[in-house]
């Protein structure tokens, strides 16, 4: 397989961030150069001609005014001075990006377009070990195609190697892209080792990056590289803090420093964010389900019992399975698992065994997924009482992990996905051990996952789809699961990895190599490898985008942070053809498939709190007061362009937020967060309508509290194990509108370059407005309370206006913005008005953005003029319905007048939009039967896939008449629909006004008041 790449706005913008802090730096056309032998200097000869990155030509105030115009816009708060670490270069830039979002993906963009836009081409990656360091150099070889595409040029990238000096010399002596990668272990022991022996001692090897070679013409290494003046690459950063390697980076010399992580230890001038909470609200990574098992010794009693799951049924009791030993007819006792109800008891049902004496089931208990007995003991499922055999609650552990991995595995396989689960032990002989001639043989978890795995199986088989069953049975249980760890290069024995002070030693490597080279393969259907073992060392450096169970079986707390371990899967998933399935392929239903079940030795409560207190400890800080000053930092995006709100701006949607009790005491109250909650929001008065989005949006960042917790659901909770169609989806009505929706369809979208080339250029003259740049001056005075209050503002034209130092592609930027062939983007710009044109010398930035806006505004309404929908004679089958059934039961909600008996919602809590309003379609005496359409339900549009929520029937007199509702918002994510969304929406409605008239009515409401008002104005 081959790895699919696309351009992703949120990495774009990530690459755009740095970018920007360089605003003004003019583009160098002929590189600089220096002498390769002197490693510095004038050149004396044309074979030793070198090429250096230019100088950065900005001062340190306006890399600081460009790094706070990028701070502005990403909604991070403003850095207070330039960070400039001693010897780090002109100055030092973070970018955070959560695990699993493609970082490195970024960086690699940022190197391309920082040589695209100031002719920058010296870069060195430092990663602080060998597997990050092999991570790297294959993720250049992945995305080596992808870019060459988008930016025609191929990197020449190669890691150090003491013994192949003369890359570095081909490094200098290259005038294009050139990427160095390198360890820290490589330089800076024996940077240490240099300083303190004087180059003159010590392990060779170790030094000679820093110490004269006779075969590199008597030159040290490491000042050819700090010549070049290349940009450094900091990947992982907070392993690199160590005295040794800091200082052993400033003999680089670096031009400026770039900083990229999840969790940047030390802070610098952040330019870029994108935390876990971002990125899980983003949908960019797997959302997170926890299936947490504890060991429960009771004092007074030996019995064996474990709570394995509770089920639930629209028109049975709620039953529990519980594990316990039976006593059979022979006298032999034995475990097994028994279905009980309420009145049960275990005694009887273990044969008479007396530790059973007291325990019948008083009371299931699906939502708290506990079982309380007659004695008094309740015990929730995953607990584990009178067996404390740490071995009971790997086998338990090893038995959920394989249930999971085959519950998923089904719907995965049918959607060409590999399922992998992985393993964590403490120590290798646990998996596997050898014999006294050195064979290798299975230790207690290798057969106990053997057993486990044949055993569901042979239970479950008769259950799976003849296709899904023929995969599995191709392959034996020793084919499903291999081990991965490091490797004794003395014997070839497999051993327990170690970590010392934070960094994978360099004795991971066979391990790594192995998983790094055959990820493609990995990830194939026809290799049978599906179950991976590891040491609990492997940390940063490995993770596959696959991997959908983790399972922990370490006998003791581990140091590894939660937050790092689940790393290890939060990559969205690829199919077998490398296609990432994501939000624009998979729709709302992106957590659907993208979930990643943790199967932890610790109770659900605890592993749920400890990874909250890591993503806690590493969330960006973000602002904590919504006041006049929160909203004078807030930039909007207008047809003309991008701005600040004006402090004016500013005072009057804070005096709206009082007005309206949506604020005390610069925090936003409970009346705002109800009203976002049932889309109540008033409207922004008069001139701040316009404002509305990005004035909600922001107020969404702005307050971490009520935002920052990862919902994380309780994979042991109470399941629901068929949730079929019942009478309603039967009715007539229903059937009718069924067959009304029932199609695919198949859009076209007939519109000419030329309409689109003149419709853009008439919207450009006449609404293009670019500002001339200001300044702008504040007066205030100290309060009582040693606040300061602001008494005044001025603004003024900056006179005469300064010609910009910056080389644009115009044609490029306008192409790329609006997603314009280069063509296309000349023709409009050749069209506009001459006095039009002119404004680009004015405020270039602001002309690019204001022309790119009003095509791509041009292009969306073109879009819903011209587009045309036609019937497939493909229909959807009922089954897309009932997918999922093992969902959880705390977000079901038994109805009525649903076409099955449990509706699952997208969130739990009853206050929920869609659940407020599913109540409300019960109670309604007008509604006959409605569904909530599956994702599975899409119509297709240029801008992705959309599914409504609902579909609804409705009684009107004596008559039925049929209606089609596509929209409930109400959250902060759907305030109002816009851009992307909007454009999906307006699409649907066109679908359905043109195809069914009178028949489907398509409305965007956000009650079942809004959905009555808006037919009776009809």
């Amino acid at each position: 397989m081959q790895f699919q790449f696309k351009i992703q706005e949120f990495q774009t913008r990530a690459v755009k961030a740095v970018e920007d802090v360089f605003a003004g730096q003019p583009t160098t056309d002929t590189p600089e150069f220096y002498s390769r032998m002197a490693g510095g200097g004038l050149p004396f000869a044309d074979q030793t001609l070198g090429y250096r990155n230019a100088g950065v030509r900005l001062d340190a105030d306006s890399l600081l005014t460009n790094v706070r115009q990028v701070q502005r816009r990403e909604g991070i708060l403003l850095s207070e001075h330039l960070s400039q670490p001693e010897g780090l270069g002109a100055c030092a830039l973070d970018v955070e990006m959560e695990t699993g979002t493609g970082k490195t993906y970024v960086y690699i963009a940022t190197m391309h377009q920082l040589m695209s836009s100031y002719g920058w081409s010296k870069y060195i990656v430092v990663v602080p070990s060998v597997a990050i360091r092999e991570g790297v150099r294959k993720s250049f070889g992945l995305l080596e195609d992808h870019f060459m595409e988008l930016y025609g040029r191929k990197p020449r990238v190669f890691v150090y190697d003491s013994e192949r000096l003369q890359l570095i010399d081909a490094f200098a002596s290259d005038s294009g892209l050139n990427v160095m990668i390198i360890n820290a272990q490589a330089f800076n022991s024996s940077f240490s080792e240099a300083n303190a022996q004087g180059g003159r001692k010590g392990n060779e090897s170790a030094r000679i990056i820093f110490s004269e070679r006779d075969e590199f013409q008597s030159r040290r290494p490491i000042e050819v590289l700090a010549a070049c003046r290349p940009i450094v690459v900091l990947d992982e950063p907070q392993k690199l803090e160590g005295e040794a390697t800091q200082a052993a980076l400033r003999q680089f010399d670096p031009l400026f420093t770039l900083y990229y992580s999840a969790t940047h230890r030390t802070v610098h001038n952040t330019v870029y964010a994108l935390d876990a909470l971002d990125a899980y609200q983003q949908r960019l990574v797997k959302c997170i389900q926890v299936k947490g098992f504890e060991l429960r010794a009771l004092l007074g009693t030996a019995g064996y019992l474990y709570v394995e799951e509770i089920r639930v049924s629209p028109d049975a009791p709620p039953t529990a399975k519980i594990e316990i030993e039976v006593r059979g007819s022979n006298g032999k006792i034995r475990r097994v698992g028994r279905r009980f109800v309420t009145g049960d008891s275990l005694r009887e049902a273990a044969g008479g065994l007396l530790q059973y004496e007291g325990y019948d089931v008083a009371d299931i208990d699906p939502s708290t997924s506990s079982v309380l007995f007659q004695n008094g003991r309740r015990l929730r499922t995953g607990e584990l009482q009178g067996d404390t055999s740490e071995k009971t609650l790997q086998r338990l552990q090893i038995r959920e992990t394989i249930a999971s991995h085959f519950e998923k595995e089904e719907q995965l396989y049918s959607l060409g996905v590999k399922c992998l689960s992985l393993f964590f032990l403490d120590t290798v002989g646990h998996y596997k051990c050898y014999d006294g001639k050195g064979q290798e043989l299975p230790g207690f978890l290798w057969q106990m996952f053997e057993e486990e795995y044949k055993s569901y199986v042979e239970a479950h088989s008769a259950q799976f789809s003849p296709e899904y069953r023929r995969y599995i049975c191709r392959f034996t249980p020793r084919q499903v699961h291999r081990g991965y760890f490091s490797v004794d290069r003395k014997n070839g024995r497999a051993v327990d990895s170690t970590v010392k002070r934070g960094e994978s030693s360099a004795e991971d490597v066979s391990a790594y190599d192995l998983i790094l080279k055959e990820k493609e393969r990995l990830l194939s259907l026809e290799e049978p490898v599906r179950f991976i073992f590891s040491h609990s060392a492997l940390r940063e450096g490995w993770d596959n985008p696959n991997v959908f169970q983790i399972c922990t079986l370490r006998h003791a707390q581990s140091s590894i942070a939660k937050h790092q371990e689940v790393g290890r899967g939060l990559r969205l998933c690829v199919n077998e053809r490398g296609e990432r399935m994501d939000a624009e392929r998979l729709g709302r239903a992106v957590h659907d498939i993208n979930c990643l079940t943790v199967i932890a030795n610790e109770s659900y409560r605890s592993f749920v709190t400890g990874l909250q207190h890591d993503v806690d400890q590493q969330l960006r800080p973000r602002p904590s007061r919504v006041d006049t000053a929160f909203f004078t930092t807030l930039e909007v995006d207008t047809p003309r362009g991008r701005r600040a709100v004006t402090a004016d701006e500013a005072q009057a949607i804070a005096s709206y937020l009082w007005a309206n009790d949506y604020v005390a005491d610069g925090r936003v109250t409970d009346a705002y967060l109800e009203a976002v909650g049932n889309g109540t929001l008033a409207p922004l008065p008069g001139k701040l309508a316009s404002l509305t989005d990005a004035v909600h949006t922001a107020i969404a960042k702005s307050y971490q509290e009520n935002y920052a917790q990862l919902e994380v659901e309780d994979g042991l909770a109470a399941k629901i194990p068929a949730n079929r169609l019942n009478a309603n989806f039967y009715k007539k009505e229903f059937q009718q509108l069924w067959s009304l929706i029932n199609r695919k369809w198949v859009y076209t979208v007939h519109y000419s370059s030329e309409e689109l080339i003149a419709n853009s250029i008439a919207a450009v003259d006449q609404g293009l407005a670019v500002g001339s740049p200001n300044w702008g001056m504040a007066v205030g005075r100290q309060g009582e309370s040693a606040t300061f209050i602001p008494e005044r503002t001025a603004t003024r034209a900056l006179v005469p206006v300064l010609a910009s130092m910056v080389r644009y592609d115009l044609v490029g930027e306008v192409a790329r913005g609006a997603s314009l062939t280069r063509s296309t983007a000349a023709k409009i710009l050749r069209g506009i008005a001459p006095e039009t044109f002119a404004k680009f010398r004015e405020n270039p930035e602001q002309f690019i953005a204001g022309i790119v806006a009003l095509v791509r505004e041009q292009k969306a309404a073109m879009i819903i003029e011209h587009i045309t929908y036609s019937e497939l004679d493909e229909r959807y089958d009922s089954t897309i319905f009932t997918a999922g059934e093992h969902r959880n039961f705390a977000r079901a909600m038994l109805t009525k007048k649903h076409i099955s008996d449990y509706l699952y919602t997208d969130g739990q809590a009853a206050e929920s939009v869609e659940r407020r309003f599913a109540e409300e379609l019960e109670l309604a005496v007008e509604v006959s039967v409605y569904a909530k359409l599956p994702r599975a339900f899409q119509i297709p549009t240029p801008m992705g896939s959309y599914t409504p929520d609902w579909a609804i029937v409705l009684r009107e007199g004596n008559e039925r008449h049929v209606y089609f509702v596509a929209e409930t918002k109400g959250s902060l994510e759907t305030l109002s629909l816009r851009g992307i969304e909007k454009v999906k929406v307006d699409c649907a409605r066109e679908l359905f006004e043109s195809l069914r008239k009178g028949k489907v009515r398509y409305r965007q409401v956000a009650s079942y008041a809004d959905l009555v008002n808006a037919l009776g104005c009809e």
